[in-house]
Parts: structure tokens; C-alpha cells; sequence
């Protein structure tokens, strides 16, 4: 009989979520492969994993998706937790990756910090660039690596880009609903104004 999922495996599995296309939730995934072997699950497993996720995401219903069927009372609730704090959840579970993989890894810290910058500031600063890179890879994934008014997708190009700004809606900083993926061109017009987006 299977182990029981732990709730530091599905925070990680649902990290993983968040940053792949859930067309691309499959046990061939590499992506997905690398989890498996990250938490001692099977390939399959972690791609069943993120099919009981998907039953919980509106955005899926919205264009007919229903996800997998047999989710648990656990799944739900780290879907849960995800949405109620975004940030505290997506810091949280790429600190449970690192710590799997034992370091850092550089695409969490691709920056320098002054040697003056300790204690709560430079905590602060980490967690702030760690939440970033949560932000960037999931909004990325969501929009298929690709600019949602240009199409344009070459990824160095692509900018996050918050619906709500992040200094005005802390709850969904890190929600991805709340992103959008545009070239830097588009980001700047949208940032200042010129440009809006309506839901269709």
C-alpha cells in the first residue's frame, strides 16, 4: 500500500502546479520527473498529484476541465491554503524545495546584497526575490511562455506584470490570477496607464 502524501509533499507538488501548464501535467514531464525524485514519489504519482489539483481550479472548469476525481480532504486543504495567503505559501514551498535539493538554488538568488544587508532586511529582501521568482515562473507557465496581447514568446523579453499592483493588494501579491504576461514594452504602457486589459 502507498504512502500517504505528506503535507510538505503536496506543497511542493503544488508549487509544481503553479509553474506548468496543466496540459503539460504528465508523467514524461521532466519537470514533473524532477519532483518525483525531489520527494521519493513515482512520476506517476506526482502527475496524478496535480490532476487532483486541477479539480479544485475554476479556471480549468471555465474551459471544461474537470481535473481528476479522487482528491483527498489534504489536497483540498493545501489548495485552500494557497489561496487564502499566496505569499506565505509560495515562500514556503520553494524554501521545502530547497531544502530538499540542500542549497539554494541560483534562480532563487540571481542578485547581490550588500555585505551591510543582515538580519530582518535581508530577510526580508529574500523573501521578497524568492515570491518574485514564484510570481514570474507561474504567471510564464499560465500564458504558455507567451505575451497575452503580442504573442510574442521569448521568455528573457516576458515581464510578470501584476493586475493589482503589488504595494495595493497584499492578499493576491502572489496569486497568479492576478498576472499578467507581456513584453517589457507592453508591461511599461500597461504600468503607466496607456493600455488596459477587459476581461472577455
Amino acid at each position: 500500500m502507498a504512502n500517504n502524501w505528506t503535507r510538505e509533499e503536496l506543497i511542493i507538488a503544488f508549487n509544481l502546479y503553479c509553474k506548468i501548464p496543466f496540459s503539460k501535467s504528465v508523467k514524461t514531464n521532466p519537470e514533473v520527473i524532477k519532483v518525483a525524485n525531489l520527494i521519493s514519489r513515482t512520476p506517476s504519482s506526482v502527475a496524478f498529484k496535480l490532476g487532483n489539483f486541477g479539480s479544485f481550479d475554476p479556471e480549468l472548469k471555465k474551459r471544461g476541465i474537470v481535473g481528476l476525481k479522487n482528491a483527498g480532504k489534504l489536497d483540498k486543504e493545501i489548495w485552500d491554503e494557497f489561496n487564502k495567503d499566496w505569499e506565505k505559501l509560495a515562500y514556503e514551498s520553494e524554501i521545502l524545495i530547497s531544502n530538499r535539493v540542500n542549497k539554494f538554488s541560483e534562480v532563487y538568488f540571481r542578485f547581490e546584497m550588500s555585505e551591510n544587508t543582515v538580519g530582518k532586511e535581508k530577510e526580508r529582501l529574500v523573501k521578497t526575490r524568492v515570491n518574485q521568482t514564484f510570481f514570474r515562473a507561474s504567471i510564464l507557465s499560465l500564458y504558455n511562455k507567451k505575451c497575452c496581447i503580442t504573442g510574442l514568446n521569448i521568455p528573457d523579453l516576458l515581464i510578470a506584470s501584476h493586475i493589482i499592483p503589488w504595494s495595493q493588494d497584499e492578499k493576491n501579491r502572489l496569486n497568479p490570477r492576478n498576472g499578467l504576461c507581456l513584453n517589457a514594452m507592453h508591461d511599461r504602457a500597461f504600468d503607466k496607464g496607456y493600455i488596459t486589459i477587459i476581461p472577455s
